[in-house]
């Protein structure tokens, strides 16, 4: 869910960015609606360009492109309303972007304890034994 502060959008604990950068477009629902969707524009197409964001630092930016490309686009055409609509699809913006802000965790590679291989390796011996009493002898 996207904290809304009057203009500002909160994305992440250091990245807000402004309503002004999210361009809506709004167009027909496809599928059965009536007389309704026939003629209003409830679908929502909602378009972040991150290159030409003021918000996002250089870094956050080539990061952002790197995952998520140079455009992030969302669309919402679930409900009737416009207005939630919009909504919607801010919110899917904002999860988008939130999603490709986010930093991985370097692995660090481990390796098992001695016991652990030992206990493999005794398993290993005592099934080999029982599979060696089970065949015929030679």
């Amino acid at each position: 869910m996207a904290a809304i502060d009057g203009d500002d959008i909160r994305v992440t604990r250091s990245v807000s960015i402004t309503r002004d950068e999210i361009e809506l477009r709004f167009s027909r629902s496809s599928g059965p609606g009536g007389q309704h969707a026939q003629k209003s524009e409830t679908r929502v197409a909602a378009l972040f360009d991150v290159e030409g964001s003021e918000s996002l630092t250089p870094a956050q930016k080539r990061r952002v492109v790197a995952k998520a490309g140079p455009v992030i686009r969302a669309i919402a055409q679930d409900e009737r309303s416009q207005w939630r609509n919009r909504e919607l699809a801010v919110e899917r913006l904002v999860e988008a972007l939130r999603e490709a802000l986010r930093v991985e965790r370097r692995r660090r590679p481990t390796a098992p304890p001695p016991e652990a291989r030992e206990r493999r390796l005794e398993q290993k011996r005592r099934r080999s034994e029982t599979k060696r009493l089970r065949k015929p002898p030679a």
